[in-house]
């Protein structure tokens, strides 16, 4: 057998340093391992090492896997095994372009474990050379091209209740530009909405603020509404905001129905719905309008939220698309926003 070359990517010191040692053992002789702690110490030891394998974590810090693959695979076709503990993740690789997938050892020896995975590493290397290798630009030009848009998806619009401030800035902090403008309602008093939207704005790649009537929506901007107001979204040579007072819709103002309604009468099918975790129904039916004008819809699912009121009610209606738990959700906005 040809010896391989193969990157280990995951954030945790300890697994990878037990995988470059145990993986040695089942690996053809002359064979060579990388390691790298995040994407972006992959992105650099891709350009340097240029492996024939990439053995890649999901949940990792400053990007996740998911997210990675998106952007790297749409211009370089590096032969990919995501390996993470969750099995839910395994359609969000397979569909990002993964050749195969494997959960993390739980109750098996090291390795057992191993030998299975230099076995599916060896199996996609030689594949590959069948093939005639990697296919693509090169890879220094596929990095200088991470993340370039499709333009699928116009706009993005969340919506949130009890419990949603920490969800939305979990998922936005893990947004990587470019991306269409994303709106958003959270159930918020007023005044609070301002200091919600200035730390989205601290601690996320994009720009946040407190949407305000007249605002000109523009990419890789986020717009929070105001704690008082209703924020619709309409189009007049590009998509603008639209903030005005008004009578409660679901015992709210603002409300993510009156948000995902307009966007789904505005935006169409080039948008994306998300709800997350709230109390009631608020933005149910507003997203089951969505949908039915043909736009991406993803909902929070029950493990992971505070309240799993809004998004159920939503998933009962036929209003949900895909279910996810809620570290996978920034990997899905990024999925069809690049798509």
């Amino acid at each position: 057998m040809q010896p391989v070359r193969v990157l280990l990517v995951d954030d945790s010191l300890l697994f990878r340093s037990m995988l470059e040692r145990e993986l040695h053992a089942f690996l053809p002789a002359g064979s060579q391992i990388q390691t790298a702690g995040d994407p972006f110490e992959a992105r650099d030891a891709i350009l340097a090492f240029v492996p024939d394998v990439m053995v890649l974590d999901v949940e990792m810090p400053r990007m996740d896997g998911i997210e990675f693959l998106w952007k790297l695979l749409a211009q370089y076709d590096q032969p990919t095994i995501v390996l993470t503990g969750d099995a839910r993740y395994e359609s969000l690789a397979r569909d990002a372009g993964a050749r195969d997938f494997l959960q993390k050892p739980v109750g098996c020896s090291p390795d057992v474990f191993c030998e299975e995975l230099a076995r599916r590493i060896v199996r996609i290397a030689g594949q590959e050379a069948e093939a005639g290798g990697v296919s693509g630009m090169p890879p220094k030009q596929a990095m200088k091209c991470l993340g370039k848009h499709a333009g699928r998806i116009s706009l993005i619009a969340l919506g949130a209740s009890t419990g949603g401030t920490e969800a939305l800035a979990r998922v936005v902090k893990n947004l990587v530009p470019p991306l269409p403008p994303i709106v958003i309602v959270q159930h918020i008093p007023p005044g609070f909405s301002r200091l919600f939207a200035q730390r989205l704005d601290r601690e996320s790649m994009l720009t946040a603020k407190e949407a305000a009537d007249g605002d000109r929506l523009l990419d890789n901007h986020v717009y929070v509404a105001p704690g008082d107001q209703h924020l619709r979204v309409r189009a007049a040579g590009g998509f603008f905001a639209a903030c005005a007072r008004g009578p409660r819709v679901n015992g709210h103002c603002p409300s993510v129905d009156v948000l995902f309604e307009s966007v789904a009468k505005t935006v169409g099918s080039r948008a994306l719905g998300v709800i997350f975790t709230g109390m009631g129904a608020d933005g149910a039916e507003g997203l089951r309008r969505m949908r039915e004008e043909g736009a991406q819809t993803l909902g929070q699912d029950e493990k992971t939220c505070v309240v799993y009121g809004m998004p159920r009610a939503a998933y009962e209606l036929g209003a949900v698309e895909r279910q996810l738990p809620l570290d996978a959700i920034a990997g899905a906005i990024l999925a069809a926003a690049h798509a």
